[in-house]
């Protein structure tokens, strides 16, 4: 005669029954399977986490890109507006500074405005003197 307590429900006696008992094997390996699948899925939901904070740094740093370029923007246009101005102010400058007669060149009309000071002046006696170095190093190194 097999003792079977019979005050519990049918669900509950199966739970305290032996885990070498046949009957508890497709339920243990049910319960097995599911919390497999649910590891699975907290890897998964890690994996994202992890992924959805990298997204957001690269989305951080973009943020900040894009604020220096829209703040270099802003130079460029500021620089941009200010040519209209250089270049009014130097034309200004050229139709108010007639040059003297004996400063033409000689091939220039009369009728020809004159072209005012230039703004920055390079001394050509130095780029000559260094093209004439560069030269004579250059025949030196090729005689040897």
């Amino acid at each position: 005669m097999s003792y079977r307590p019979s005050g519990l429900p049918s669900h509950l006696r199966h739970h305290s029954l032996p885990a070498s008992s046949s009957s508890s094997n497709p339920q243990s390996s049910a319960l097995q399977q599911r919390i497999n699948e649910k590891r699975a899925e907290l890897d998964n939901l890690q994996r994202l986490r992890d992924l959805s904070a990298g997204l957001a740094g690269q989305m951080e740093q973009l943020e900040t890109k894009l604020s220096s370029l829209s703040d270099g923007t802003e130079a460029v246009a500021a620089v941009l507006s200010n040519w209209h101005t250089v270049l009014r102010a130097i034309h200004m400058a050229s139709a108010s500074m007639p040059q003297p007669p004996a400063e033409r060149d000689p091939e220039q009309n009369a009728d020809t405005p004159a072209l005012p000071q230039t703004l920055v002046r390079i001394p050509l006696q130095d780029v000559r003197s260094e093209r004439q170095a560069a030269q004579s190093d250059s025949e030196a190194s090729g005689v040897r």
